[in-house]
């Protein structure tokens, strides 16, 4: 499933075309569909050139708006939590790839006897 709308979609790819409008765009941050794509922008920022950083998130978003959100998404993630770098390719690669889904948190039953008797210990100090 995809979120942008046909609208959003015409604006990338009018912006792929004209990369050098991305900075001035009036609804620039609606082009940041999740935190993730914030933080991708804002890294390929500091490795590389502003127009080559630019070029790289629209394309980015190119295969989020004409392939899946969702995907794109979860390859961002993923490479944010391994500290891997990010770029187009990158993100083309593993967008044909099955990732892993959000880890998992267990979190055990709370045993209310401990606690029990921490109060007891408490009284009796």
């Amino acid at each position: 499933m995809n979120g942008f709308k046909n609208s959003e979609t015409l604006v990338i790819d009018s912006l792929i075309r004209k990369p050098g409008a991305f900075e001035n765009y009036r609804y620039r941050n609606e082009l940041f569909p999740t935190s993730r794509f914030r933080i991708a922008y804002d890294s390929l920022k500091k490795q590389h050139t502003p127009s080559v950083a630019v070029k790289q998130y629209l394309n980015i978003l190119y295969l989020a708006a004409h392939g899946s959100e969702i995907t794109v998404d979860n390859v961002l993630r993923l490479l944010i939590n391994q500290n891997k770098e990010i770029s187009y390719k990158q993100v083309e690669l593993l967008s044909n790839e099955p990732v892993p889904s959000d880890t998992e948190v267990q979190i055990p039953p709370i045993d209310l006897i401990c606690y029990d008797q921490l109060l007891q210990e408490e009284v009796l100090c």
